[in-house]
């Protein structure tokens, strides 16, 4: 083969090698760029779900409550004494409608509205708590169960695991008060229904006491498990009266 022969190969592989140098270059170019978009997107995302949605939500709810205080006029701040006899049963309004506000004093967000359903779009998601429809109501023997977000969407639950016996959790409607305080707290599987069961843990069981169950995500940011708090029913009282003694502001006594 010629010297010539030789050069314009050697030249034509060269070219070829560049090109493909060339080609290659320009598609981890075109990665690159994507992968940094798809983690721009990521980053959007992340902060939409982890702080924007609760921005969104805390607003939303702190509305909501603002106007059942409207409604219902807002409660004096003297201690209402507990009543006797049987709470009176509240309206439920119907689906995904809010019927109350649930305060939890250990919470960092003390006072969360409350609505009938656990659909995640319809309640969770932009009312607060929302109670099982089959369970009990405020105050009646059997298991009054509900559910709340621990993280994202105002985290009305972010402190459930906080929760110790003893501590109080109140709900109020138009008309009452309904003071429970806890009892236990466990960790289950998702599946694990029998937590809000008529008698907690045990299905089937006639029930004999008025319980109170809230059921949340777990661990934080993951929805493997379900973190569960009991409560059982201690006193209610009358919303005309002012507030039961759960809700004092610390150092004021009935």
């Amino acid at each position: 083969m010629s010297r010539g022969r030789r050069r314009a190969d050697g030249t034509a592989r060269g070219a070829h090698r560049a090109k493909r140098t060339s080609l290659l270059g320009g598609a981890i170019g075109v990665l690159g760029e994507l992968l940094l978009t798809l983690g721009a997107l990521m980053l959007l995302f992340l902060v939409w779900q982890l702080w924007w949605t609760d921005v969104v939500a805390d607003r939303e709810q702190d509305t909501i409550v603002a106007e059942l205080d409207q409604q219902w006029g807002e409660a004096e701040q003297a201690i209402a004494a507990p009543q006797d006899g049987p709470p009176p049963v509240p309206d439920t309004l119907g689906d995904t409608m809010v019927w109350g506000t649930m305060h939890v004093p250990e919470f960092d967000r003390q006072r969360v509205p409350l609505a009938e359903g656990v659909s995640l779009e319809k309640v969770l998601n932009v009312k607060g708590v929302g109670h099982y429809p089959e369970t009990a109501l405020p105050g009646q023997v059997g298991n009054f169960s509900v559910a709340g977000h621990r993280n994202t969407y105002g985290r009305p639950f972010e402190g459930i695991a906080r929760l110790e016996e003893g501590d109080a959790i109140v709900i109020e409607t138009a008309e009452a008060f309904y003071v429970y305080e806890v009892t236990e707290s466990l960790v289950v599987m998702p599946d694990a229904v029998e937590v809000i069961a008529p008698t907690p843990g045990q299905p089937g069981v006639e029930p004999t006491e008025a319980m109170l169950t809230l059921t949340a995500c777990h661990p934080m940011y993951s929805a493997r498990e379900r973190y569960i708090v009991h409560a059982e029913f201690a006193y209610w009282t009358d919303r005309a009266d002012g507030i039961p003694e759960a809700l004092a502001p610390n150092g004021q006594e009935g």
